[in-house]
């Protein structure tokens, strides 16, 4: 079994791989709707993608009286970023896939 160094096995894997970049560049060209206190206590965000794909990221408290719009907007778009990671990761597979 032939070895690699560090170096060449860093690119080997950078070329198959979902970055930040690539995440935090969809999440920039994304377009959001925001809607808080859905049954007084819930915050779901609506992100519109780049190819019109739609994603939905929501959070929500147990007490209205702690709703806080922001912290539920925050937690929201980190489910969105989360998703994107599953997404992107799925079309890489599935675009080494159909390569080989």
């Amino acid at each position: 079994m032939e070895a690699f160094s560090y170096v060449e096995k860093e690119v080997e894997q950078s070329a198959n791989t979902v970055t930040q970049e690539q995440i935090d560049n969809i999440i920039e060209q994304s377009s959001f709707e925001v809607f808080h206190r859905v049954h007084e206590k819930q915050c779901l965000v609506v992100a519109k993608l780049p190819n019109g794909f739609t994603v939905v990221g929501e959070s929500a408290c147990v007490d209205p009286a702690n709703y806080d719009e922001q912290i539920g907007y925050d937690l929201a778009v980190k489910h969105i970023k989360n998703r994107l990671w599953e997404l992107e990761g799925y079309a890489l597979q599935n675009k080494l896939y159909q390569l080989n």
